[in-house]
């Protein structure tokens, strides 16, 4: 079974509380926080006071992705906000091991994001250190964009980086619906991240389900 990670970047923004119970109900494995800062990506979202305003709707586990320049500046606020679990990407820093061990010093899980042009051997030599690994299979900036299909190899070639003894889990964001998620699950990646797929869905219970059950 893949763990589900629904991103909020795709609901309801006028009702995000409701939407947060709605996940809480479904007991989803993580909530997914895309946050932009209009310099790294071209948009701009949320920030701590949004995800501490929403903490107190849920106990799941909130999965913050910190799209944006110069992490190391404000990773304090995050995990003061309600963060479980924080990704930043491995460009947008210059000391990305020092990072890592400043969140998981914090008691926070840590992670590292790569964009579709980068190769996982860029983050060999630290994989020891990460929780996870989240492999963007869009572009990062917008939600509702087309997988990009070299994912599912650079998703091989993580996992045999992998090995079979480390415990690092490979997360995989972007375009992801019942095919593409069944074929990164297939290529080794543990947790998925949907945005559009259930939040646009007729039936986002449905979708989740659909998810869950790869």
């Amino acid at each position: 079974m893949a763990l589900v990670a629904p991103s909020i970047l795709s609901a309801d923004f006028s009702n995000l509380g409701e939407e947060i119970k709605f996940l809480d109900r479904e007991q989803v494995d993580y909530i997914h926080i895309d946050v932009m800062d209009g310099v790294y990506v071209p948009n701009l979202t949320f920030g701590p006071p949004v995800i501490r305003a929403i903490r107190d709707y849920t106990d799941i586990p909130f999965d913050v992705h910190l799209m944006i320049d110069r992490p190391e500046r404000s990773v304090e606020d995050y995990i003061e906000a309600g963060a479980d679990r924080i990704t930043f990407h491995v460009d947008a820093t210059t000391h990305v091991h020092r990072l890592v061990h400043r969140i998981k010093d914090a008691g926070v899980s840590a992670g590292i994001s790569l964009n579709p042009h980068q190769s996982p051997d860029l983050i060999r030599y630290i994989l020891n250190d990460l929780d996870l690994v989240l492999l963007m299979s869009v572009n990062p900036g917008f939600g509702g964009q087309s997988f990009i299909e070299e994912t599912e190899e650079k998703a091989r070639h993580l996992k045999r980086l992998l090995g079979d003894d480390n415990s690092c889990e490979i997360m995989v964001d972007g375009g992801i619906n019942a095919d593409t998620g069944r074929r990164m699950v297939d290529a080794g990646c543990e947790s998925l991240v949907a945005g559009s797929y259930i939040f646009k869905s007729e039936n986002p219970r449905e979708a989740i389900d659909m998810l869950r059950s790869l």
